[in-house]
């Protein structure tokens, strides 16, 4: 299987037969040119691989908890030039632990307390990098009037500190009698005349030569013609000395008096000349062209803003050749000149950039070098040398990968330890590399890692039983999943096969495994589910390849369209439907996939893609559609409704409403005043916003649309109602939605019945949701609530077995054992899912469990690595007060 980690390597299409795999062999039984056999094993061998999983570059601390709850502890007592290096560490555990939001908001943060210039610049960078996909969001929001100056170049003159220079000299000369107060400097054929005092106070040198022992202060006519300076250059110097202004002078003239006044010394001169240099700077090569000059001339200002020039053009400036050789060739020195204090800040984020655009290359494992130089810190250190270790491993460079895991390993970071074991596996030493993990997994909390990454370097039952650990430990990581899968296949249970990948699909849609489901399904000859599946990965990432990167999926997806059955549009409309009703997302996508490729595109196609993915957790992917669907809106209305959407998604309500309001001036439609009501409900939180909800969406029902967005509406009016307490409304309003398919408002109905004090009814109601829904962890949780306790544990069971993500479950065990008075049970419970899910509600129930038995270091911990995760929430903020009262 093909890693996200991994590059790929894309090889000719035509080729991709001489690798032992022909697509079209497993489709032509349909064809009757093949005869229908049962698969063999060694067929299958060819078709499903799966690759041992990497080992990531990413910080990954033996104890997270503890990690972030130094570190929030160290910004409590930290100084402000400490705090944006503090909050580096935390975004990288939280990339590390795949929070990708967490880690967003701790590069925010970092730039926020940004305490110079050149922090400012780096996190601005590294956080318009990480926004990449938004930048259309830019351009919305100029549509409202209002620019999106977040993040966005700062005047770094202006920004930039201005140094305390002192002004040298004296107006009197020892021979005042005989020497006049003017001196003329000669420039070759021309002659500038200047006030000798004011000239001598530019600096040391020129004190000494106009006013001291030299001969120059004798002299009414001084020659410069040797000193590098033009006639426009030496005027321009003159007027310095009087008004402390160079006024707008071209590039050239200011080149000149920079070198002059480093000449001279002249401090004042040269800073002046520095930041009006720092405004030139307008492209990528002005910016390499004058960053070679603020190193030769020391101009701190100038290579700031020709540093921030380059970084806006991440990434693609680190495929440029000049700009990679002045990152590379910066002695320590001249990194101190282009970026002050901040360098280990800088090359964390070019190394991470260009290990994302390819790992392997020289670059990569350069820039990387450059980190591990500047590592202090031993957080610093675990981070720079496992990700050298990693790049190194990955070019199979393995004397030099083992040293660098050896000195992370050293530093702390104990999952170095599973490079150090790759390593000797791959040099053949396998018992060896197996003792090293079992040695880590002895003399430390196991984690879920440890077992799969012991499971490389053994065979059969033992193998299987590290995995199974491994997945009870973690169980998000994918790798134990697809062996098991395989295995099973291998072993002609296909059923087996697809029930294990079907484990992992359920609540993580990993790309690998997806294309793991497709090649079981082609081995079964169940075209129709691969080809399902294969649209589902075309639409989160179209230029995917399958079979270790040798063909594109959109070449498999063209071959199986041969065997399934073309619908026309009207067929598309009713699958989707059946689909959507039965809360089939992959399947939904499926449709909306075929429906784009048979007919023009159409904005309320890409509009129903971005919902299904939002539903399935994959905001970028959902993103991409919503702007799909702006591109493609038929009417201007229309696009005014994806745009409202778009800035709703990002965090801009008050402009989302705006663009609602502009399309329900242009024309009233269900979608506008659906987006206004949304919006509306989502942000107020004053109670009258209610009525106003109600209004705009039973507005949005009097107007034209189909029935899956009606669905919808009147499953979100119910809830409104609810809301309200008016619960024959809202039973109205969910048995119209169920009338039309709309299976979720079964959860609704539900909680009416509940309200109505008929727990039975809600039981009932709920049972119909999870004999409809494909994907029913949340109506096992939900129907979990109107039932006995014996019930609850079952049904909150199979919530973990479907989903192991939702923390409701642990929380609701935790808490029986804690009734129970088995309070190490109920610890255990959290800290089982604290494990592999960074969530504050288990964190805050933890700690408060802690406090009760007495346990106040421990409570301190989680209350502060949960402040970590939010630190503004109430409840968590009067507990750590609470706990730190009893510290002793």
């Amino acid at each position: 299987m093909r890693s996200s980690f991994l590059s790929e390597s894309p090889c000719d299409e035509p080729h991709i037969h001489g690798y032992g795999f022909n697509p079209q062999s497993w489709l032509q039984v349909e064809r009757g040119k093949l005869p229908k056999s049962s698969y063999s094993p060694s067929s299958i061998e060819s078709l499903i691989k799966i690759a041992e999983p990497p080992v990531v570059p990413l910080y990954k601390p033996l104890d997270y908890v503890e990690v972030l709850s130094r570190i929030h502890e160290e910004l409590e007592q930290s100084t402000p030039s400490e705090r944006p290096g503090l909050y580096l560490v935390q975004s990288q555990v939280f990339r590390g632990l795949g929070e990708a939001k967490l880690r967003q908001r701790s590069l925010h943060s970092a730039w926020r307390c940004a305490s110079t210039v050149h922090e400012k610049v780096i996190f601005g960078a590294w956080l318009r990098y990480e926004k990449r996909g938004e930048e259309i969001i830019s351009d919305v929001l100029a549509s409202c009037r209002k620019c999106c100056r977040e993040f966005g170049p700062l005047d770094i003159a202006s920004e930039m500190p201005v140094g305390n220079f002192e002004i040298f000299g004296s107006c009197e000369t020892g021979s005042s009698s005989r020497v006049s107060s003017m001196v003329t400097f000669q420039i070759r054929d021309g002659r500038v005349t200047c006030d000798r005092c004011k000239i001598a106070s530019l600096s040391i040198p020129f004190c000494s030569m106009l006013n001291g022992p030299f001969t120059e202060s004798q002299l009414e006519l001084v020659d410069l013609s040797e000193n590098g300076i033009s006639l426009e250059g030496m005027r321009a110097v003159s007027k310095f000395s009087s008004t402390f202004s160079l006024g707008d002078l071209p590039l050239e003239i200011l080149l000149e008096i920079l070198v002059f006044a480093n000449t001279f010394c002249c401090d004042t001169l040269k800073d002046a000349c520095d930041r009006k240099l720092a405004s030139f700077v307008s492209s990528r090569q002005d910016a390499v062209e004058l960053m070679a000059l603020a190193f030769e001339e020391d101009a701190p200002v100038l290579a700031a803003s020709c540093l921030q020039m380059l970084l806006q053009e991440l990434p693609d400036c680190l495929t440029d050749d000049l700009v990679i050789s002045l990152f590379l060739g910066a002695t320590v020195q001249q990194q101190l000149i282009m970026v002050g204090q901040a360098s280990f800040l800088l090359y964390c984020l070019l190394s991470e950039v260009a290990m994302n655009i390819d790992p392997r290359t020289e670059t990569t494992a350069c820039l990387s070098e450059k980190l591990v130089q500047l590592a202090v810190t031993p957080a610093q250190k675990q981070i720079a040398f496992h990700q050298l270790g990693c790049i190194r491993l990955l070019r199979k460079e393995y004397t030099e990968a083992e040293r660098r895991f050896e000195v992370a390993l050293s530093a702390g970071h104990v999952y170095s330890i599973a490079g150090l074991a790759r390593i000797a596996g791959l040099q053949g030493q396998k018992a060896l590399a197996y003792e090293k993990l079992s040695s880590v997994i002895a003399s430390n909390l196991p984690l879920g890692w440890m077992y799969l990454e012991r499971s490389l370097y053994s065979e059969c039952d033992r193998k299987l039983a590290d995995l199974d650990k491994a997945t009870e430990l973690d169980p998000t990581l994918t790798y134990p999943y697809m062996y098991r899968a395989a295995s099973l296949m291998r072993k002609k249970d296909a059923k087996l096969a697809l029930e294990e990948i079907n484990r992992l699909l359920g609540f993580k849609l990993a790309l690998e495994c997806l294309e793991l489901r497709i090649c079981l399904y082609l081995a079964l000859e169940d075209y129709k589910s691969a080809i399902c599946d294969i649209h589902a990965i075309l639409t989160l990432s179209p230029e995917y390849r399958m079979l270790e990167g040798r063909v594109a999926a959109s070449k498999i997806g063209t071959l199986l369209g041969a065997h399934v059955e073309l619908w026309n549009t009207a067929e598309c409309w009713l699958q989707l439907y059946e689909r959507w009703s039965s809360v089939d997302d992959i399947g939904s996508l499926s449709v909306i996939y075929r429906m784009l490729e048979s007919d023009a595109a159409e904005g309320v196609l890409y509009f129903r893609q971005s919902l299904l993915l939002l539903r399935l957790n994959c905001p970028e992917a959902a993103m991409r559609s919503l702007q799909l669907a702006r591109h493609h809106a038929a009417t201007e209305h229309e696009r005014l409704v994806y745009e409202g959407w778009l800035l709703y998604d990002t965090g801009h309500c008050e402009e989302a409403l705006q663009k609602a309001e502009e399309s329900i001036s242009i024309q009233r439609s269900f979608e506008a005043f659906f987006l206004k009501a949304y919006v509306l409900a989502d942000s107020g939180v004053d109670p009258s916003y209610s009525a106003t909800v109600i209004s705009l969406l039973e507005d949005a029902l009097k107007c034209p649309s189909d029935r899956l967005r009606k669905g919808q509406a009147l499953n979100n009016l119910g809830g409104v109602y609810v809301d309200c307490g008016k619960l024959d409304s809202a039973a109205d309003c969910y048995t119209s939605a169920l009338k039309i398919r709309h299976t979720r408002a079964h959860q609704g109905l539900a909680r009416v019945h509940f309200l109505r004090n008929n727990r039975e009814a809600a039981y009932e109601e709920m049972t119909k949701l999870i004999e409809k829904a494909k994907n029913n962890a949340s109506a096992y949780e939900k129907r979990s609530e109107y039932c006995e306790r014996e019930q609850t544990m079952t049904d909150l069971q199979t919530v973990t077995q479907l989903d192991p993500l939702r923390v409701y479950p642990y929380r609701y065990r935790a808490a029986v054992l804690m009734d129970s008075h088995k309070e190490n049970d109920a610890i255990t419970e959290l800290s089982r899912a604290i494990a592999f899910k960074a969530d504050l509600h288990l964190l805050h129930l933890r700690a408060a469990f802690h406090e009760h038995i007495g346990d106040v270091p421990s409570a301190l911990r989680d209350c502060r690595a949960a402040l970590s995760l939010d630190p503004n929430h109430q409840e968590m903020l009067e507990l750590q007060k609470r706990v730190n009262s009893q510290e002793p």
